[in-house]
């Protein structure tokens, strides 16, 4: 065996010091950046309790369906929420959860049940009141991707069957529910509108509208406009099927109710509603205010 010289080995040591310090230090700075190489923060237990939505959360999510709250449903829930952005992401089985999913299940072919009836020469806007839904075909094609709505409340519930859009008014605003804003309102059925509201779109109900987030109500009136076909069909969850008559004593016709509870900007609120919104109902309305003036100051 060759012999090393004794005055070499303290340099030799240094050298195996340097060498194996020198290996350990890259490997460190490589380890850390590596995604998910570095120890992650252990993610809090989630403890959302039960939500309203509970059950149905739990069917679609393929858990166990008891409508109770688990630390696996809890978990299953949350996971299911930040995929649809949904903030806070808690775990709990909230109205928001539910519609955003039932979205997502419908953009591939929201009319596979054929509930919405299929024209070819038109565009049909589809109110889906069971899953709280609105698109728009041309025949098969879907030119307006789902979007979720909030429809009438119980005993204000939103008028099923075909409609068509007979006034549109893009900065109106209520003048029976304190004057709230009502953005890019189109009228299908009696006061009745598709419009978009700053509101939760999944807390409660509307008066009867339809009700969509400000910016789809706004995409919406670009593809619609005066004379487009609504169809509206089912009952929104928890409310009865019920028609105009529980809104109203008798049926008014649709200009009758603009100017009864949506009046425009051209349009007086103080109109006799025995008489059209026409030039020649305004002359005979004109006529009767003659009259009504001619008999005051005879009496």
């Amino acid at each position: 065996m060759k012999r090393v010289h004794l005055a070499r080995i303290p340099a030799l040591a240094g050298l195996v010091a340097v060498a194996v310090t020198a290996t350990v230090v890259p490997m460190s700075s490589a380890a850390a950046a590596r995604p998910g190489a570095a120890y992650a923060a252990p993610e809090p237990p989630c403890t959302a309790p039960t939500g309203p939505y509970q059950k149905e959360l739990e069917r679609k999510l393929r858990l166990k369906v008891d409508g109770k709250q688990s630390p696996a449903d809890c978990v299953a829930i949350r996971r299911l929420q930040r995929q649809l952005n949904i903030d806070p992401a808690d775990g709990r089985a909230t109205a928001k959860t539910h519609g955003l999913l039932l979205v997502r299940e419908a953009r591939r072919n929201p009319n596979a049940a054929g509930k919405c009836p299929v024209r070819y020469g038109y565009s049909v806007t589809c109110v889906d009141l069971p899953r709280q839904l609105l698109w728009v075909q041309v025949g098969r094609k879907v030119t307006f991707a789902p979007v979720p709505i909030r429809s009438g409340i119980r005993g204000l519930e939103t008028r099923t069957g075909w409609h068509r859009i007979y006034w549109r008014h893009k900065n109106h605003f209520s003048t029976i529910y304190n004057n709230a804003p009502m953005p890019y309102s189109q009228f299908f059925s009696g006061g009745q509108a598709l419009h978009g509201t700053y509101g939760d779109l999944f807390e409660a109900g509307s008066g009867g509208c339809v009700n969509l987030y400000v910016e789809d109500a706004a995409r919406l009136w670009k593809k619609l406009g005066t004379g487009s076909m609504v169809y509206v069909w089912g009952a929104k969850p928890g409310t009865n099927v019920r028609g105009w008559e529980s809104r109203d004593d008798r049926r008014l016709t649709d200009d009758e109710l603009v100017i009864k509870g949506f009046g425009g900007e051209n349009i007086p609120l103080d109109w006799d509603l025995s008489t059209p919104i026409t030039p020649q109902g305004q002359q005979v309305q004109k006529a009767q205010q003659v009259q009504q003036a001619q008999k005051a100051q005879k009496g």
